[in-house]
């Protein structure tokens, strides 16, 4: 608690605080210069808590792998003339695959190639027997599901601009594990686009295997008929021009050709619709559609996961996004479920009007040959025989042709042939990126000095206490009239003088503050006194004027006397407190006085505590409340 005593002088009428100045630079760094210590503690302290969390935190290892992802696609097309189809103006093809590397159905992959079900580090609270059958079905997908969004909160990818590279990085505490995740999920992601691709393949292959098989055994038959009708009429070739007939049959055998190819292609497609998977239908089919909603939901099931670090799941903004989440899992399905519906009865209608189709012209053609076979004509059924081989052969010939390309395919299957290759895999990282014992450190610093200087303004703007003469002046507006050494009871030396402490009164026109600083500069002794352990301020002119506090009184007696033109007659000294000092300025003021020759009267107005008639060893029977009241004696 400061203390302060003041001076009544000339010219405090017009006293008017200064108003408050601009941003000063200097006033605030002397301030903080005060509070070195603190601040240096508390960017000390901060340091080294930031030390201690570099060692307790665990260490975390990233692994990269980088995946160049083309724009094309390998899987061949039924009817298709170029199976190298380029995606160029496809804007959504980067975004997906960056997606479907954080899905959680490509970490489910990983989890069963890398068998992670059995690595204690991913048991969530099921046995490693869950995934090998030793459980329900249930148990085992929820099991699966749990150790892959396990995994996928260390996975993080990042596409390079510019440039078809993607770049997976998986941070884990073990360097290990952090290679082997990274390498794990590049590697999946190319079997997964293996798998997508050529999963009809086998299909495919099937259906064309039997459709052959069968135009064979039908050419096989129409060949031994030709021979038996060749045996039995000697016919070897016939002229299709000179008969009507012929040219009607042939025709109509032209069109039921195209008529059947027509179908057995439709039905392939049909066949196909059925046998792929239900998204990838319904993707092909809505243009796109179904990917922007399943982009929609993982941007959602990612924006949930990573607010469960902060929020828990019965926070109403989880519960809304929870929501959010199942509202948008619904109508992707439902939207998956429509356009599957749709393309799949698009094709099952194709297919149906090309059968009806080759069934009318077989029918026509059926007519045809029996209006044949009425009118004996060896030569048309001969010249029929023949057509049909015909066809049938163009038609196996085509048959056969796509069945090697879908034997191309599955051999491009077996032989990982990709548009997704790895550039970079993932090695094994030597040092740690988290924690960072710079970063530690130097974030601690700097959080430290941010405090230390928070706390010490913050220090300055509680004290109201004044510091300095010059801080007096510019608050109170007036001219400080002498800085009082105050001989406190903390034994440090003033000087070179015994065991007297020091503080510092400032005495103004209006008032004074203790200043507990001490001066800068010592001035070398002029006199060798050794004051008493029981010494004290009062009196110290008369007893030791050689001193710097009897050398200040007198300054202040200069300052006095010098601040008014008139004579100076009375003095009234007073304070806001008790114990400011009124009693010992009083007195040594009085001795300083004195020591110029002038008679100096002092009147003790303390009626609590009076003390000067002990420092003047008087008595005090009669006293000022006497006077006041006449009952002095004169």
């Amino acid at each position: 608690m400061s203390h302060s005593h003041q001076l009544p002088a000339h010219g405090t009428e017009g006293f008017q605080p200064e108003a408050d100045s601009a941003l000063d630079v200097k006033e605030y760094l002397h301030k903080l210069r005060r509070h070195w210590r603190l601040i240096v503690v508390a960017a000390a302290t901060a340091a080294l808590a930031g030390l201690v969390m570099y060692f307790i935190t665990p260490k975390q290892y990233a692994a990269r792998a980088v995946l160049q992802i083309e724009r094309r696609s390998l899987a061949p097309l039924l009817g298709s003339e170029n199976p190298w189809l380029e995606n160029w103006f496809n804007l959504e093809f980067y975004p997906t695959q960056e997606r479907l590397l954080q899905s959680r159905g490509l970490a489910e992959r990983v989890v069963r190639d890398l068998d992670l079900a059995n690595h204690p580090d991913y048991d969530h609270g099921r046995s490693a027997a869950a995934l090998d059958g030793q459980a329900s079905a249930d148990a085992d997908e929820v099991a699966l599901a749990q150790i892959a969004n396990g995994i996928r909160g260390g996975l993080s990818v990042r596409r390079i601009r510019e440039t078809q590279l993607v770049e997976i990085t998986y941070q884990s505490r073990s360097p290990e594990m952090a290679a082997k995740l990274a390498n794990g999920f590049a590697e999946a992601f190319i079997d997964q686009g293996i798998h997508t691709r050529y999963e009809n393949a086998g299909t495919a292959s099937s259906f064309l295997a039997e459709q052959i098989e069968t135009l064979k055994r039908e050419i096989s038959e129409r060949e031994s008929q030709i021979q038996e009708v060749s045996r039995r009429t000697d016919i070897v070739a016939l002229d299709p021009e000179s008969n009507v007939t012929l040219q009607r049959l042939q025709a109509l055998n032209q069109d039921y050709s195209e008529a059947k190819n027509e179908r057995i292609e439709k039905e392939a497609s049909y066949r196909e619709l059925l046998s792929q998977p239900e998204e990838s239908v319904a993707d092909n089919y809505s243009g796109g559609e179904v990917t922007q909603l399943r982009t929609a939901l993982s941007s959602l099931e990612q924006d949930y996961t990573s607010r469960l670090n902060v929020f828990k799941p019965e926070w109403p903004e989880m519960v809304e996004l929870k929501a959010r989440i199942d509202s948008a899992r619904e109508n992707l399905q439902k939207v998956v479920r429509e356009n599957t519906s749709k393309a799949r009865e698009t094709a099952k209608a194709a297919y149906q009007a090309a059968a009806r189709k080759e069934e009318a012209l077989e029918k026509e053609l059926n007519d045809l040959k029996s209006q044949t076979v009425d009118q004996k004509s060896t030569r048309l059924e001969f010249m029929n025989l023949e057509d049909e081989v015909r066809t049938r052969r163009d038609l196996l010939n085509d048959l056969q042709r796509r069945q090697s390309e879908t034997d191309v395919a599955a051999r491009l299957q077996n032989s990982r042939t990709s548009n997704v290759r790895i550039v970079d895999s993932a090695l094994v990282p030597s040092a740690p990126i988290l924690p960072s014992l710079r970063r530690n450190v130097g974030l601690g610093l700097l959080i430290g000095l941010l405090a230390g200087v928070g706390l010490a303004l913050l220090i300055e703007f509680l004290d109201r206490t004044i510091k300095s003469g010059e801080e007096l002046e510019r608050i109170l507006g007036m001219p400080t009239l002498a800085v009082i050494p105050d001989i406190s009871e903390t034994g440090r030396p003033y000087g070179g003088y015994g065991i007297y402490g020091y503080g510092s009164r400032l005495l103004q026109g209006y008032g004074a503050e203790r200043r507990p600083e001490p001066p800068k500069r010592r001035s070398k002794p002029t006199e060798k006194v050794v004051a008493k352990d029981n010494e004290r301020i009062e009196l110290l002119p008369h007893s030791k004027p050689r001193l710097a506090v009897a050398e200040a009184y007198r300054s202040l007696r200069t300052a006095l006397l010098l601040s008014s033109a008139q004579k100076l007659k009375s003095i009234a000294i007073t304070s806001a407190e008790a114990g400011e000092g009124k009693t010992s300025t009083a007195a040594n003021l009085a001795v300083v006085m004195a020591q110029l020759g002038r008679n100096v009267l002092i009147i003790d107005g303390d009626l609590r505590k009076p003390r000067q008639h002990q420092l003047f060893k008087a008595s005090n029977r009669l006293g000022l409340v006497n006077h006041l009241v006449g009952n002095a004696e004169a």
